[in-house]
Formats: structure tokens, C-alpha cells, sequence
């Protein structure tokens, strides 16, 4: 492999990862400034990003999986509950958690996911605990406890309703991660991500369908944060980091994409001038040493496993 094509991957891996941190933080804007409502933007970011992942499929990868997904029962089955349970599940639980607090500690919440995995993992006799798993345990229930309080058990740093909704989002990225695996192994994961999109969007369409929203009332400014959430934030920030995988390994992937809550929270500190104290950055900064753990400790993929089988899925 050049360096022309490594310095492309990290570009891309980058990109998508800021991407995907900002857009959490514009979603909050939208939601707090002008008032645009959490059912109508993700059904829309749902279908549109969706129907735009299996475009980019059709073009530059084997669009006969496209339509090949469904002609099995049984796989078809599992992209209906995952498009359902999974893709819907984790995108409105995200995006309610930032409506009711903010996207920084929505952001740090559903990274809590691997622990989450670790756990069940553990319950189920899959694997031991090891002190690795021990101390990335450690770190989430300490960053958790800087970020939610301040250092005060008296007082939450936000409320109550956000955590829920931040702690629901981790168990629905938790098992949105572990219900695709099958589905991973025999088909791309644009087509896997993208049906489940049009899934899940097409679902929450009978709870608010997306064409009732008064667009006389969308501004220039309104319409440009929209286009950055569901095209550049969700579309183009997942392309990006599932091509930056044909120039990097997954755990390289895995470890760079610590910048989405880093860009989440830096954007939210700074831009929308949410007040963070000093016991929330000590929290930001064990949420962020959990994430780098658990990525340095990612297997390398063997020589009798493809790299499709361990290729992360993303989900904000």
C-alpha cells in the first residue's frame, strides 16, 4: 500500500468522524434554535441518507447485492428487525438525548456501547473478564459519574430525561453492533446500512411523515444546517469512513473515529457556549481514554478472516 492511499484512508477516516461529532451538535441548533422537530428529522435523515448509501453502492460497488439481500427469508427478516429495533432505535434515542441535553454528553453516552457489550458478553459466559475489560469498565462509570454530575451527587450537569435517553441509545448501539453480524458476513455494509435507513425511516413515516413540515417557514440558514446533518453528517460522513477501510485496518479506523465525540463535545463547549465544568472535561477526558482502550485493544484481524467480518459499523 502507498502512502498516496494511507494518506487518503486517514483523510477520509477524518473527515467522516468530524463530520459525524458536528452534525451531532448542529442537530441540537436545529432542535433548540429553530424548533424543527425530532420525529420529522430523522425519518428525513433516515430516507434520504439511506436511499443516497445504496446510490453510491449501485455506482462503485456489485449493485446485484442491492435486491440480493431480499431474496433470502431469513436475512430478510433479520434487515427488517435490524432496520427496526437496531437503525431506528439508535438513531432517535441519539437524537432525543441531544434534544433534552446536548450532543456532547449524547455523543460520550452512546460510546458507553462497548462496555455495554463487554458486560452482556460476560453474562452470557462468552468471555472472561480480563483487566483490560476492568479497566475500561472503570474508566465509563468514573467518566460517566464527572460528566452527569460536576463532581456534585447532589446535582446532574443535565437532565434527567437526556441521560435516559443517552443511556438507551448506548444499549440500542449495543445491540444494533451485535444483531449485524450475520447479516455483515454476506453482504456490504452499505447495502446492510443503507436498507436499514430506509427501514427504519420508512417506519417512524407513520408517526410524522416526512413531507408534513411547513417549508415556508424554513430559512437559508435552517435548510444549509439540514443539508449538513443528512448529507454530510450522516451520508457522506459514513462513505467516508467505510472507504477509508480499503487503506486502513479497522483498528486504525476504530481508533481515529474517537474524534466524532471530541468534535461533539468541542463544537458544543464552543460554538453553542454550553457551559462544561471543570469535572465534566475530567469525564470527556475518561470517556475519550475508554474509547482509545478499547480500540488499542482490538484484535488484529487473523489471516483466515477477512476484513469485511471485523469492519466497524457506524451509526450517528
Amino acid at each position: 500500500m502507498g502512502n498516496s492511499a494511507r494518506r487518503t484512508g486517514l483523510f477520509l477516516v477524518i473527515t467522516g468522524a468530524i463530520f459525524w461529532g458536528i452534525s451531532g451538535t448542529v442537530s441540537k441548533k436545529l432542535f433548540q434554535q429553530f424548533t424543527i422537530d425530532i420525529n420529522w428529522l430523522v425519518t428525513t435523515r433516515l430516507l434520504i441518507a439511506g436511499v443516497l448509501l445504496l446510490t453510491v453502492h449501485f455506482f462503485v460497488k456489485d449493485h446485484s447485492q442491492i435486491w440480493g439481500v431480499w431474496k433470502n427469508r431469513r436475512r430478510a427478516f433479520q434487515l427488517i428487525v435490524f432496520g427496526l429495533v437496531g437503525m431506528l432505535s439508535v438513531q432517535y434515542t441519539y437524537m432525543a438525548s441531544i434534544k433534552t441535553g446536548n450532543a456532547a454528553v449524547a455523543t460520550l453516552l452512546q460510546y458507553l456501547a462497548p462496555i455495554m457489550i463487554i458486560i452482556y458478553l460476560i453474562l452470557r459466559k462468552h468471555m472472561v473478564l480480563t483487566r483490560k475489560d476492568l479497566s475500561a469498565i472503570i474508566l465509563a462509570l468514573a467518566g460517566c459519574f464527572f460528566l452527569l454530575t460536576n463532581g456534585s451527587i447532589s446535582q446532574l450537569s443535565v437532565p434527567k430525561i437526556a441521560i435516559i435517553w443517552g443511556l438507551l441509545s448506548g444499549i440500542a448501539m449495543a445491540f444494533y453492533t451485535l444483531y449485524a453480524i450475520p447479516l455483515l458476513k454476506q453482504y456490504d455494509s452499505l447495502v446492510i446500512v443503507g436498507w436499514a435507513m430506509i427501514i427504519g425511516g420508512f417506519g417512524l413515516s407513520f408517526i410524522h411523515p416526512p413531507w408534513h413540515i411547513d417549508f415556508k417557514n424554513l430559512t437559508l440558514e435552517t435548510s444549509l444546517y439540514l443539508v449538513f446533518v443528512i448529507i454530510f453528517g450522516t451520508m457522506i460522513a459514513f462513505w467516508f469512513y467505510i472507504e477509508s477501510l480499503q487503506s486502513l485496518s479497522p483498528k486504525e479506523t476504530s481508533l481515529l473515529g474517537s474524534l466524532e465525540p471530541l468534535a461533539a463535545v468541542l463544537t458544543t463547549a464552543f460554538w453553542l457556549k454550553e457551559p462544561f465544568g471543570f469535572f465534566q472535561w475530567i469525564g470527556v477526558i475518561c470517556i475519550i481514554g475508554l474509547i482509545l482502550l478499547m480500540a488499542f485493544n482490538k484484535k488484529a484481524s487473523s489471516n483466515n478472516q477477512s476484513k469485511k467480518d471485523e469492519e466497524p459499523l457506524r451509526v450517528s
